[in-house]
């Protein structure tokens, strides 16, 4: 595929095989951009967002729908796309485009709702007979970087709502995953978007980054991704708005009076979709020690039938990481925290990128596997004696995006709700769960801003004060 910069789609002499984690087959291969691409990308924007900013809302909304429904029409296309280039099970790829459709038309909703609000100015004495609103203004360009697990709903999730609040948009999606957002650039196309109002280039996430990062004409950037690469763009972006979405190595507690069942089963699901490469994976379990013996027979029924292999394959449930060199990372990490003490439940062998689903028990919280951010298909079992330990064990990290609590005690459970260090806290499931609506993100390392259309729009609008003096 080609990408598209300055209102065309474009070629360049070096390409990117884009490859399938599964079999090493060469799917596609796109343009590698570099740093001049990213300048005539942005010397076209910059009309784009003049243009943006003078169409309607209801027009934008109506481009929004359209898109929403190609993707629809289209989802089988797009669904087998995702598993192609990224490695997830073919079910996983359609909830993503089902998923990404849906954010899409929700954020054709919010651009209807964008306002401000009024300013009681005759609360002050010198404010009598004074009339004060605010306007929610674009912000002109977004840079939307985007990672490679989720390669069309979170690149919805960025691309949504910025042309939902009127701003033109240049996307940089993953290099090992680039096909879904050309996809649904194609598709912005053909439902009407002005052609200078999106770019997406294509190519190696530092020069390119770096390059876009620095650029004064990029007033906001979206990104997901890594801690160390979202710390890098903060301190690259200057007197910029950002929103960052970052790592994290969700925490779930299972306390002694827990429905087990229920446990296992989100656990289950929580900690092995899309091979763990999700950021809110459930990865540490800490548990009771009381019912530790339960929970481990519980899981490891359900985790042991899990069918890995071929992605495209109807009946697989988990395919391969997106790369060999993770997987490895991940054999790696296990076999540090057995040398530190724990034990494999079951699980802990790969073949080449295919990773089996693992269980870890008594493991130290100081292993790597525990304390930094896994991105796999493992979950690590600790054991507690009481709440305050549970507390502390969950908290002792330098992350905070989202963390699970099972308990039937409404005391118990309130008391985690406000003392747990997290961005999403779920009460009876797992931490991995998310309505695309809801607002969304972490605290401590885990990032900052909120991304849900409604609240990434208020993320890429600025505020405006507008003060009518009368009489």
């Amino acid at each position: 595929m080609r990408m598209f910069i300055a209102g065309e789609w474009r070629d360049r002499p070096k390409t990117i095989d884009v490859v399938s984690p599964f079999d090493g087959r060469v799917i596609d291969t796109v343009p590698q951009a570099d740093v001049d691409d990213v300048d005539t990308a942005l010397a076209g924007l910059q009309s784009g967002a003049i243009v943006m900013k003078k169409l309607p809302a209801f027009r934008r909304a109506e481009i929004l729908h359209r898109t929403a429904a190609l993707m629809r029409a289209r989802s089988e296309e797009l669904a087998r796309t995702i598993s192609s280039e990224e490695g997830k099970a073919l079910a996983e790829g359609r909830l993503e485009v089902k998923r990404a459709a849906d954010v899409i038309s929700t954020s054709a909703e919010e651009a209807v709702r964008i306002a401000g609000d009024m300013i009681p100015l005759d609360g002050v004495e010198h404010g009598v007979g004074k009339l004060g609103f605010t306007l929610r203004v674009p912000c002109g360009i977004v840079a939307a970087i985007t990672p490679f697990n989720f390669p069309l709903n979170l690149v919805a999730h960025k691309v949504g709502p910025a042309l939902a609040a009127g701003n033109a948009v240049l996307l940089k999606p993953a290099t090992d995953t680039p096909l879904s957002a050309l996809k649904l650039t194609e598709m912005l196309l053909e439902s009407g978007l002005p052609p200078e109002a999106i770019a997406c280039v294509t190519g190696p996430g530092g020069a390119l980054g770096d390059a876009i990062c620095t650029d004064d004409r990029v007033r906001k950037i979206s990104f997901t991704g890594s801690y160390e690469t979202g710390d890098a763009i903060c301190r690259l972006a200057g007197m910029k708005r950002v929103t960052m979405e970052l790592g994290s190595n969700s925490p779930v507690i299972v306390m002694d009076d827990a429905d087990l069942d229920k446990a296992a089963t989100a656990i289950a699901a929580a900690g092995y979709s899309n091979a763990g490469q999700t950021c809110i994976s459930a990865q540490r379990i800490i548990t009771s020690g009381r019912i530790a013996g339960n929970i481990l027979d519980a899981l490891k029924s359900r985790v042991a039938r899990i069918v890995i292999g071929d992605p495209l394959e109807e009946s697989t449930q988990m395919g391969p990481m997106v790369r060999e060199r993770d997987a490895a990372r991940v054999s790696e990490w296990i076999d540090e925290a057995v040398a530190a003490g724990a034990q494999i439940v079951t699980g802990g062998r790969r073949d080449g990128a295919l990773h089996q689903p693992t269980i870890l028990d008594r493991v130290d919280p100081r292993s790597r596997v525990s304390c930094e951010e896994l991105f796999g298909p493992v979950v690590a079992i600790t054991r507690f004696s009481s709440v305050d330990e549970a507390l502390a064990l969950a908290n002792d990290s330098r992350f905070g995006l989202s963390a699970g609590v099972f308990t039937q005690d409404i005391d118990r459970a309130m008391r985690f709700a406000r003392e747990l260090d997290s961005g999403n806290i779920h009460i009876n499931w797992s931490s991995q769960w998310r309505a695309d609506l809801m607002p969304y993100g972490g605290l401590k390392h885990s990032g900052m801003g909120k991304e849900g259309p409604k609240y990434a729009i208020r993320e890429m609008t600025e505020e405006k004060l507008v003060v009518v003096h009368t009489g």
